[in-house]
C-alpha cells in the first residue's frame, strides 16, 4: 500500500511526508509515504495527497509543468476512485476556479471558487493565521472520526473555497463569518488548514484519511 505526496515545487512536503509518516507507524499501519512527482508513481499509489503553499495560480501552473501529472491525477483520483486529500492550496485547486490575481482554472473536481476571505469584523486581518476551531456536524465525514467540535487546527491563508453546493462543505471556522476548513465529496477530501502543523488533531484527520475506504 502506497501513498503518494505529489512534489510539484509547491508545498510544505518535508513536513506533511513526517506527519503521514509518523501517523503509519502510529495506526500500526503497512503503508509507504512516497514523495514523488512521477505520474506512473501517482497511478500505482493507493492513495494521493497534493499539499501546497502559496497563489493557486502558481501551484496550478506548477502541477501542469509535471509532463503527464494531471492526467495521472484524473486518471488515478477520478476514474480509479482512489482516496485523494489536498491540503491548503492543493484543497483549493479541487475548485473551478480560483479568484487570487485574476481568474484561473482549478481541477475542477468539486463545483466552486477559491475567493478572498472577507472578514465582517475590520479588526480581523488577513491572511487568517493561526489556531480556529473546527466547527462541523458530530457523526458526520470519516475524515473526522473521533473529533469534537471545537477542536483546534492550524490555519495560514488569504483565500477560501467557497463551494457551490453547501454539502460539500465539512467543516468550518468563524472568522469574521463562516471560512471553509474542509471540503469532500465521493471518494476526496481537502483541509484548508495544514494537519501536519495541527498537532493531535491533524494527526487524527491524517489517520482517518488512511484508514477510510470510501
Amino acid at each position: 500500500m502506497s501513498i503518494a505526496l505529489i512534489d510539484y515545487g509547491s508545498g510544505n512536503l518535508r513536513s506533511a511526508a513526517k506527519a503521514f509518516e509518523r501517523a503509519v507507524a502510529e495506526a500500526g499501519l503497512s503503508q509507504t509515504v512516497l514523495v514523488t512527482n512521477d505520474p506512473e508513481a501517482v497511478r500505482r499509489a493507493d492513495r494521493v495527497v497534493l499539499p501546497g503553499v502559496g497563489a493557486f495560480a502558481d501551484c496550478k501552473r506548477g502541477l501542469d509543468a509535471l509532463p503527464g501529472m494531471t492526467e495521472a491525477l484524473t486518471e488515478a483520483v477520478i476514474r480509479g476512485g482512489r482516496p485523494f486529500m489536498g491540503i491548503c492550496v492543493g484543497m483549493q485547486l479541487m475548485a473551478a476556479w480560483g479568484r487570487e490575481h485574476g481568474d484561473h482554472r482549478g481541477l475542477g473536481w468539486i463545483a466552486g471558487e477559491v475567493v478572498a476571505i472577507d472578514p465582517a469584523d475590520p479588526a480581523l486581518k488577513v491572511p487568517h493565521m493561526g489556531w480556529n476551531e473546527l466547527a462541523f456536524t458530530p457523526g458526520g465525514h470519516p475524515l473526522l472520526a473521533g473529533l469534537t467540535p471545537g477542536q483546534h487546527a492550524y490555519f495560514v491563508h488569504s483565500f477560501q473555497f467557497r463551494a457551490a453546493d453547501p454539502a460539500h462543505v465539512l467543516a468550518s471556522v468563524d472568522y469574521g463569518g463562516p471560512v471553509t476548513a474542509l471540503v469532500g465529496r465521493d471518494t476526496l477530501v481537502g483541509t484548508q488548514f495544514h494537519p501536519e502543523k495541527s498537532q493531535a488533531t491533524g494527526l487524527a484527520v491524517i489517520t482517518n484519511f488512511l484508514r477510510w475506504k470510501p
